[in-house]
Protein backbone atom coordinates (compact mmCIF):
# COMPACT_ATOMS: atom_id res chain seq x y z
CA UNK A 1 0.00 0.00 0.00
CA UNK A 2 0.90 3.40 -0.62
CA UNK A 3 1.76 6.34 1.67
CA UNK A 4 -1.21 7.55 3.06
CA UNK A 5 -0.36 10.91 4.43
CA UNK A 6 -0.03 12.13 0.72
CA UNK A 7 -2.50 11.82 -2.42
CA UNK A 8 -1.02 9.95 -4.91
CA UNK A 9 0.09 11.03 -7.98
CA UNK A 10 -2.67 11.27 -11.02
CA UNK A 11 0.61 11.64 -13.37
CA UNK A 12 2.13 8.47 -12.32
CA UNK A 13 -0.69 6.19 -12.51
CA UNK A 14 -0.78 3.24 -14.93
CA UNK A 15 -3.21 0.90 -16.07
CA UNK A 16 -3.29 -2.55 -13.72
CA UNK A 17 -1.03 -0.61 -11.37
CA UNK A 18 -1.69 -2.53 -7.99
CA UNK A 19 -2.78 0.24 -4.95
CA UNK A 20 -2.76 -2.78 -2.20
CA UNK A 21 -4.92 -5.70 -0.62
CA UNK A 22 -5.97 -6.30 2.28
CA UNK A 23 -7.87 -9.35 4.25
CA UNK A 24 -10.49 -8.51 6.44
CA UNK A 25 -12.91 -10.73 8.69
CA UNK A 26 -16.48 -10.95 9.93
CA UNK A 27 -18.04 -12.00 12.53
CA UNK A 28 -21.82 -12.49 14.02
CA UNK A 29 -20.89 -9.74 16.84
CA UNK A 30 -19.84 -7.50 13.61
CA UNK A 31 -23.18 -7.99 12.00
CA UNK A 32 -25.13 -6.86 14.82
CA UNK A 33 -23.01 -3.68 15.41
CA UNK A 34 -23.36 -3.13 12.01
CA UNK A 35 -27.59 -3.73 12.36
CA UNK A 36 -27.44 -1.23 14.99
CA UNK A 37 -25.44 1.43 12.97
CA UNK A 38 -27.15 1.18 10.05
CA UNK A 39 -30.90 0.38 11.07
CA UNK A 40 -30.93 -2.54 8.95
CA UNK A 41 -32.01 -5.19 11.45
CA UNK A 42 -33.16 -7.77 8.82
CA UNK A 43 -32.99 -11.14 10.20
CA UNK A 44 -31.52 -13.31 7.57
CA UNK A 45 -27.76 -11.10 9.17
CA UNK A 46 -28.49 -12.76 12.62
CA UNK A 47 -30.83 -15.40 13.28
CA UNK A 48 -30.11 -18.54 11.97
CA UNK A 49 -33.20 -20.21 12.10
CA UNK A 50 -35.21 -17.18 9.63
CA UNK A 51 -32.22 -17.14 7.21
CA UNK A 52 -33.01 -20.92 6.61
CA UNK A 53 -36.73 -20.56 6.49
CA UNK A 54 -36.30 -18.04 3.29
CA UNK A 55 -33.76 -20.22 1.45
CA UNK A 56 -30.14 -19.05 2.42
CA UNK A 57 -27.77 -21.33 3.77
CA UNK A 58 -27.35 -19.50 6.86
CA UNK A 59 -26.42 -15.82 8.21
CA UNK A 60 -25.08 -13.48 6.09
CA UNK A 61 -23.51 -10.07 6.37
CA UNK A 62 -25.22 -7.27 4.91
CA UNK A 63 -24.71 -6.26 1.12
CA UNK A 64 -23.36 -2.50 2.32
CA UNK A 65 -20.81 -3.85 5.01
CA UNK A 66 -19.23 -6.39 2.32
CA UNK A 67 -19.17 -2.78 0.09
CA UNK A 68 -18.34 -0.50 2.89
CA UNK A 69 -15.32 -3.03 3.41
CA UNK A 70 -13.94 -3.13 0.09
CA UNK A 71 -14.04 0.40 -0.58
CA UNK A 72 -12.43 1.16 2.47
CA UNK A 73 -8.68 0.03 0.72
CA UNK A 74 -9.38 2.75 -1.85
CA UNK A 75 -10.50 5.50 0.90
CA UNK A 76 -6.80 4.45 2.49
CA UNK A 77 -4.99 4.66 -0.49
CA UNK A 78 -6.18 7.80 -1.75
CA UNK A 79 -5.66 9.47 2.16
CA UNK A 80 -9.53 10.80 1.70
CA UNK A 81 -12.74 8.89 2.20
CA UNK A 82 -14.05 12.06 0.84
CA UNK A 83 -12.11 11.79 -2.75
CA UNK A 84 -14.34 8.84 -3.70
CA UNK A 85 -16.81 10.69 -5.80
CA UNK A 86 -18.50 6.93 -6.97
CA UNK A 87 -18.50 3.41 -6.00
CA UNK A 88 -20.74 0.58 -7.61
CA UNK A 89 -20.89 -3.21 -7.39
CA UNK A 90 -22.87 -5.93 -8.40
CA UNK A 91 -23.70 -8.40 -5.34
CA UNK A 92 -22.63 -11.91 -6.82
CA UNK A 93 -22.51 -13.94 -4.22
CA UNK A 94 -23.72 -13.36 -0.84
CA UNK A 95 -21.32 -13.45 2.39
CA UNK A 96 -22.06 -16.51 5.22
CA UNK A 97 -21.29 -15.39 8.24
CA UNK A 98 -22.07 -18.72 10.26
CA UNK A 99 -21.58 -19.45 13.90
CA UNK A 100 -18.23 -20.25 15.37
CA UNK A 101 -17.62 -23.86 16.54
CA UNK A 102 -16.36 -22.50 19.35
CA UNK A 103 -15.24 -19.23 21.40
CA UNK A 104 -18.10 -15.78 21.99
CA UNK A 105 -19.89 -14.32 19.21
CA UNK A 106 -16.77 -11.89 18.33
CA UNK A 107 -14.90 -14.97 16.59
CA UNK A 108 -14.27 -14.08 12.91
CA UNK A 109 -16.06 -16.85 10.60
CA UNK A 110 -15.74 -15.58 7.06
CA UNK A 111 -12.37 -13.94 5.68
CA UNK A 112 -12.44 -11.43 2.54
CA UNK A 113 -9.84 -10.68 0.38
CA UNK A 114 -10.02 -7.15 -1.13
CA UNK A 115 -7.49 -6.40 -3.74
CA UNK A 116 -7.33 -2.98 -6.17
CA UNK A 117 -5.88 -1.82 -9.62
CA UNK A 118 -5.84 1.02 -11.16
CA UNK A 119 -8.74 0.58 -14.27
CA UNK A 120 -8.21 3.57 -15.65
CA UNK A 121 -6.63 6.97 -15.18
CA UNK A 122 -7.50 10.28 -16.77
CA UNK A 123 -4.96 13.22 -16.11
CA UNK A 124 -6.97 15.73 -17.32
CA UNK A 125 -10.01 15.32 -15.01
CA UNK A 126 -7.63 14.59 -11.99
CA UNK A 127 -9.58 11.38 -11.88
CA UNK A 128 -8.48 7.28 -11.91
CA UNK A 129 -10.85 4.44 -11.55
CA UNK A 130 -9.49 1.73 -9.27
CA UNK A 131 -11.17 -1.50 -9.98
CA UNK A 132 -11.63 -4.05 -6.99
CA UNK A 133 -11.27 -7.92 -6.53
CA UNK A 134 -13.48 -9.09 -3.04
CA UNK A 135 -13.39 -12.77 -2.58
CA UNK A 136 -14.93 -14.64 0.42
CA UNK A 137 -12.07 -17.25 1.41
CA UNK A 138 -12.55 -20.63 2.28
CA UNK A 139 -12.99 -21.23 6.00
CA UNK A 140 -12.46 -25.00 6.53
CA UNK A 141 -8.83 -25.25 8.00
CA UNK A 142 -7.39 -27.78 5.09
CA UNK A 143 -8.98 -25.85 2.97
CA UNK A 144 -11.56 -28.07 1.52
CA UNK A 145 -14.95 -28.10 0.41
CA UNK A 146 -17.65 -30.50 1.81
CA UNK A 147 -17.03 -32.91 -0.63
CA UNK A 148 -13.04 -32.88 0.40
CA UNK A 149 -12.28 -30.55 -3.07
CA UNK A 150 -9.56 -28.06 -2.71
CA UNK A 151 -11.85 -25.05 -1.80
CA UNK A 152 -11.52 -21.83 -3.83
CA UNK A 153 -12.13 -18.53 -3.37
CA UNK A 154 -15.44 -16.93 -4.39
CA UNK A 155 -16.23 -13.36 -6.08
CA UNK A 156 -18.93 -11.97 -4.45
CA UNK A 157 -19.01 -8.43 -5.73
CA UNK A 158 -18.55 -8.23 -9.73
CA UNK A 159 -17.89 -4.60 -11.51
CA UNK A 160 -17.02 -3.21 -8.25
CA UNK A 161 -15.40 -0.14 -9.39
CA UNK A 162 -14.74 3.51 -7.19
CA UNK A 163 -14.03 6.71 -9.01
CA UNK A 164 -11.43 8.77 -7.20
CA UNK A 165 -10.76 12.52 -7.59
CA UNK A 166 -6.88 12.75 -7.00
CA UNK A 167 -6.16 17.02 -7.14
Amino acid sequence: MSDQSRTPDITTLEKGQEIGSREITFSRADLIAYAAASGDHNPIHWNERFAREVGLDGVIAHGMLTMGSAVDLVSGWAGDPGAVVDYQARFTKPVPVPDADSGGPDTPTATLRISGKIGAADVEAGTARVDLSVELLPQDAEGQDAEGQSAKPQKVLAKSQAVVKLV
